[in-house]
């Protein structure tokens, strides 16, 4: 006999995903309460507004968790020391996941929740990245993954049933590229993007968020000095600094110089293909 579900521990962005997954989770598992939890791996501006927005949903509370600090020292320095990517790509969204499914275990446990519940796709790598993370560290837990039982189909039909029920999000069907924010890259998936033979709308207005294209950077180069103890990164241009400053002055110094920009088609644990445009300006100078 199934566990019945009373309490549930949401991953959540404030994006269209997890936003409209509030009233589904009120819908399938009658009488539950929803625990959002949104891990602030350097999303800085996304995070304003969020604890309002997810308790307007239906939320009972929302966690936001600083791990910034744990992202830049168990995960990206460790993945910079050894050079690592795939197929072109930086790995921004990759080691992004296991420190927030990380801080979801630990939630779900002090809240004594019946199951952790994810925005992720069924058809993308980031189910596996939190779902195996979970197991390992809790696997009496209940994962809840919507993306791979509703029937929502589409981020049209995403956007139909968070107007039908009345839930607050920023984007339109014009704007409604999928992205993916944290201190080491910006992730665009979807729309035009979906035909590899579109390329990259990097001059129109908004498309680009860390920086600019390299046809709108400056002539000028800019000189940059940064010293490193034993494969970290220490200072930048004489200054001492912390892992989070540190790469976030790199975005954007490398930003406004049209750096770091990539257009990959890569193959998914799961046997598909995917396209996704990453601005990852400060990794790319490191």
């Amino acid at each position: 006999m199934a566990k019945e579900i009373k309490k549930i521990v949401l991953a959540y962005s404030g994006g269209l995903d997890t936003s409209i997954i509030i009233p589904w989770l009120h819908e399938n598992y009658p009488g539950c309460e929803v625990i959002c939890v949104a891990g602030n791996v350097g999303q800085d501006s996304e995070i304003v507004g969020l604890e309002e927005r997810a308790k307007k949903t239906g939320a009972s509370k929302l966690y936001i968790e600083d791990i910034q600090d744990e992202f830049v020292n168990d995960f990206i320095f460790p993945t910079l020391k050894a050079g690592a990517k795939y197929e072109g790509y930086l790995l921004g969204t990759s080691f992004a996941r296991p420190p927030i499914a990380k801080r979801l275990v630990e939630i779900a446990k002090k809240e004594g929740a019946d199951a952790i519940c994810h925005g992720c796709t069924g058809k993308g790598n980031d189910q596996v990245r939190f779902e195996l993370t979970i197991k390992a560290l809790a696997p009496e837990l209940e994962i809840i993954a919507p993306w791979r039982i509703w029937n929502i189909k589409s981020r049209d039909q995403e956007i139909e049933y968070a107007e039908a029920h009345n839930v607050p999000i920023k984007i339109t069907r014009e704007t409604n590229y999928s992205k993916d924010m944290n201190l080491w890259h910006l992730s665009h998936e979807g729309l035009d993007l979906e035909d590899p033979a579109n390329e990259p709308q990097y001059n129109k207005k908004g498309f680009l968020e860390l920086g600019v294209s390299p046809e709108q950077a400056p002539d000028k180069p800019t000189y940059v000095t940064i010293h490193f103890e034993k494969g970290i990164p220490t200072s930048l241009n004489g200054e001492k600094m912390d892992g989070v400053k540190l790469i976030k002055t790199l975005n954007k110094l490398g930003g406004e110089n049209g750096i770091g920009l990539f257009d990959v088609v890569e193959n998914r644990l799961v046997g598909m293909k995917s396209r996704g445009v990453y601005e990852t300006p400060g990794g790319t100078i490191l």
